[in-house]
């Protein structure tokens, strides 16, 4: 598999020194990246040393190269997955054509949108994270973040060299957009709702990385089934960087859970607040609120905008290839959620428009799988609870259930009952000052913070009270 030129000011395996005009027009733009980044990335902690990994190759085992860097100084670039010799598009009008190594003049315009909408969500989230570092739980933790960060800024990197390199002067403006948005900002916000939203502590940010970032993946998979082999070889090896970020929120997540769990027995209590932990029941209220925006992620469950994206070969299902029908879809019908009256029910519906709804499933399902682990957890500890996904039409602002009120378990509410309800199913302003009063900083190295277990094992080999992050 191809290396990674770390001689050139972009490192890159695109051969990007033959395209004079590119590189220039990159290089013009990466002062600007680095602007956004000594701006906007983690607040306080530029010039320190951070034990970081750099991609070195794009194979599976291409993250080989550990070492200590300057955030600012992390080797960013372009990394594209190795071609596939004689891949031809899988699905949609253009099913079993040589896929296109150029934009198709026809879907310009809707293919910039999707990119530049997957674009917006990396810088976001680095924005809504900026603030974590000075309140972390352990060292461990604090360089964690901070990987997810630099791979979020190479996500962007991704994107924009999409844009510049194939969208002319339209993707060279989309990609200083890219850098003049900003996360909750009322005039110019981010483009998607999950990605302005506070991320106020470390506990939103470990159920975000389970719970948004796991939405990421399932729309990076989709992209990477794409007729624009540029974009299915971009989205690939986007995707390997991604499973860390799931790994950091659900092992994040199953570490609370523990620690909670440890306190309970000990104390034989479940009120572990003046324990100096995060009781079950809080979780759960946390899981409803960041489960049920990530869900809006996905788009309403019958979309004209899913159904052109597919049938014009651009955005596939989550492994397309491995789904046993005609990849067309045109006469197909899927089970999608609706309401009717006072209650919800699923009808058949057409396959095409309801792709949204399908990707949400198996979204959905994959969700589930990391809840269950958690619920194992309690349940070694000999504990009665569990953890639930609320009901898809819960807390919804996107979509069929936008403007109905439904409870965790799916019954649809009066306006009444939901607010009586609503202080059991999501965080309360008690709820934020007890946590944010748990976001005491805990920088010796080994040491965690009360609220959260210490991981089973370091990073790369090295021991849990390795020094990730060294002393300014």
């Amino acid at each position: 598999m191809a290396g990674i030129d770390y001689l050139e000011r972009i490192p890159n395996n695109v051969d990007l020194a033959s395209n004079r005009r590119l590189q220039r027009a990159l290089e013009e733009w990466q002062p600007r990246f680095l602007d956004w980044w000594r701006d906007m990335g983690p607040e306080g902690f530029q010039t320190r040393d951070v034990y970081l990994r750099t991609a070195i190759s794009v194979d599976a085992k291409g993250w080989a190269q550990f070492g200590y860097v300057k955030m600012p100084d992390y080797r960013w670039g372009i990394f594209l997955a190795e071609p596939e010799a004689g891949r031809t598009v899988p699905f949609g009008d253009h099913k079993g054509q040589a896929v296109w190594q150029e934009v198709p003049g026809e879907y310009r315009g809707t293919l910039r949108r999707l990119i530049v909408t997957q674009g917006d969500t990396e810088p976001a989230s680095v924005e809504q994270q900026r603030h974590l570092g000075r309140t972390c739980p352990s060292v461990y933790d604090l360089r964690n973040i901070f990987q997810v960060n630099v791979e979020e800024g190479r996500h962007l990197w991704a994107m924009v060299y999409l844009l510049q390199a194939y969208f002319g002067r339209d993707g060279r403006e989309e990609a200083e957009a890219l850098l003049q948005r900003r996360s909750g900002d009322r005039d110019k916000p981010r483009i998607l709702g999950a990605f302005n939203e506070r991320t106020p502590h470390w506990l939103s940010y470990l159920m975000f990385t389970f719970f948004t970032d796991r939405d990421g993946k399932y729309q990076l998979a989709s992209l990477a089934e794409s007729g624009f082999d540029p974009l299915s070889r971009t989205c690939r090896f986007m995707l390997t960087e991604e499973a860390h970020h799931l790994f950091i929120g659900e092992t994040g997540v199953s570490r609370v859970v523990q620690r909670t769990c440890e306190l309970m027995r000990q104390h034989r209590t479940d009120d572990v607040r003046k324990h100096g932990a995060i009781d079950l029941a809080t979780m759960q209220r946390y899981l409803n609120f960041h489960y049920s925006v990530s869900l809006d992620l996905f788009g309403s469950e019958v979309s004209t905008n899913a159904a052109n994206f597919y049938t014009m070969s651009l955005k596939g299902r989550f492994e397309e290839t491995k789904k046993d029908d005609d990849h067309q879809l045109k006469n197909a019908t899927y089970r999608v959620a609706t309401l009717r009256g006072d209650r919800i029910a699923d009808s058949d519906e057409p396959a095409l428009p309801s792709l949204n709804e399908r990707l949400r499933d198996d979204y959905i399902a994959d969700c589930q799988r990391g809840v269950d682990r958690w619920n194992k957890i309690i349940r070694d500890h000999g504990i009665e609870f569990q953890l639930r996904l609320p009901h898809r039409a819960f807390h919804r602002a996107i979509g069929a259930f936008s403007e109905v009120r439904v409870s965790p378990d799916g019954r649809v509410l009066s306006q009444a009952e939901w607010d009586a309800g609503k202080p059991a199913w999501l965080p309360t302003e008690e709820d934020e000052a007890f946590v944010q009063s748990l976001m005491t900083p805990v920088t010796e190295p080994g040491k965690f913070a009360s609220w959260i277990a210490a991981p089973s094992r370091g990073i790369n080999g090295q021991p849990v009270d390795f020094d990730y992050v060294r002393p300014a």
